[in-house]
């Protein structure tokens, strides 16, 4: 909103993207059963994003998480997710919040693979 970006905001803003979202794995997973295709999925999306790390620094020279609207999209879907389990079942809420997350992580590649990390 107000356009103020700094390299070290930047950077820790997605380390603590990653911390939220371990804390968030490591005490919800022991209360829910997440079916195997689910975890599998997740995986998939872990192995994506860290393909991406490493190509933002073949590429870049640089360690890039970008902040696309699919990605700001994707956490405060992961954010609200516990909160509407109360309503909807969590066979209904995985595929959705998965898809997004892959093509989130997809997108992501694709920006820092062409170069487009400047407008993030």
């Amino acid at each position: 909103h107000f356009h103020a970006v700094s390299s070290f905001g930047e950077k820790y803003d997605s380390l603590a993207d990653i911390i939220f979202v371990g804390v968030c794995l490591l005490k919800i997973l022991p209360v829910i059963h997440l079916p195997q295709w689910a975890i599998l999925w997740i995986v998939l999306i872990a192995v994506i994003k860290a393909i991406n790390l490493w190509s933002s620094h073949v590429y870049h020279r640089n360690k890039l998480f970008l902040h696309t609207i699919a990605n700001k999209i994707t956490g405060a879907m992961l954010f609200l997710t516990p909160l509407v389990l109360i309503w909807i079942q969590l066979d209904y809420v995985l595929p959705v919040v998965c898809t997004m997350a892959t093509f989130a992580a997809i997108q992501e590649g694709h920006y820092i693979r062409t170069g487009k990390t400047e407008e993030m």
